[in-house]
């Protein structure tokens, strides 16, 4: 049994990070990386892609809309036309950044209120996944199991990696909880590695009703700017160790 492991990084807001970059990326198997719409930039784009070759981390995209303003969590009106453009105008810059630094984008990982709205919105999953196949056919594309941007990811030729989060709330369809919602946010390593562990080995979750949700999971994610996500990511790792599970990237 094995499982990737992977963090939003790179999430720079003028020049300050808002993660502790340097002491995720031991921990980690995979880096989805601010591309500047939400949060990074150019000089942090290169400096996470060293971070993940030191580390053997891969690489992937955390695309999102364009929004600085809200970090990328305020739900958008974008034209699919338009959101084509954006998403293809991102890979463009972290590609730039990967090949400078001597690697390349390995998956592609849509951000907060995009990462949301393509759950349940086909036109929008659709634009996403057309985005991703325009740049490279058979890029891999991250998402939440289940949703419309797996069967979008199928319709265009995309392997499709499940992700579940480790440090979020679901909702009993199996969604996340907005952050709004109390407990939405999880706190609590050892609680946070036990339920990680029974994501893996027993694939299921509990809602915030109590419902219990069957999931898939090829990769979890602890977010970078989770309070204590350092002390998280090293809990989840020590559990799956402990249970016989390999955590490797998933690319």
């Amino acid at each position: 049994m094995r499982v990737d492991l992977n963090c939003d990084l790179g999430e720079t807001v003028d020049g300050r990070a808002t993660a502790d970059d340097a002491a995720l990326f031991p921990l980690i198997t995979s880096a989805s990386i601010a591309c500047g719409f939400h949060a990074g930039d150019a000089d942090s784009m290169y400096a996470s892609c060293l971070l993940a070759i030191e580390h053997d981390v891969r690489v992937g995209a955390h695309v999102s809309y364009r929004d600085r303003a809200h970090f990328g969590r305020a739900d958008l009106e974008v034209l699919p036309a338009v959101l084509i453009d954006e998403i293809l105008e991102q890979l463009a810059a972290l590609a730039g950044a990967a090949e400078k630094a001597g690697t390349d984008i390995r998956y592609v990982k849509p951000h907060g209120a995009l990462y949301n709205r393509i759950v349940h919105d086909d036109r929008k999953a659709d634009a996403v996944a057309s985005a991703v196949a325009q740049f490279s056919p058979g890029l891999p594309l991250m998402g939440l199991s289940g949703s419309r941007v797996e069967a979008a990811a199928a319709a265009h030729g995309l392997p499709f990696l499940r992700e579940a989060f480790v440090d979020r709330a679901y909702q009993r369809n199996g969604s996340l909880a907005p952050r709004k919602w109390p407990g939405a946010v999880l706190h609590g390593e050892d609680e946070i590695a036990a339920r990680a562990l029974t994501m893996v080995t027993e694939g299921t979750v509990r809602a915030l009703d109590g419902t219990l949700l069957s999931i898939e999971v090829d990769s979890l994610c602890v977010h970078g700017d989770t309070p204590d996500a350092v002390a998280m990511a090293r809990a989840v790792r020590r559990a799956l160790a402990e249970a016989g599970v390999e955590v490797r990237a998933a690319v």
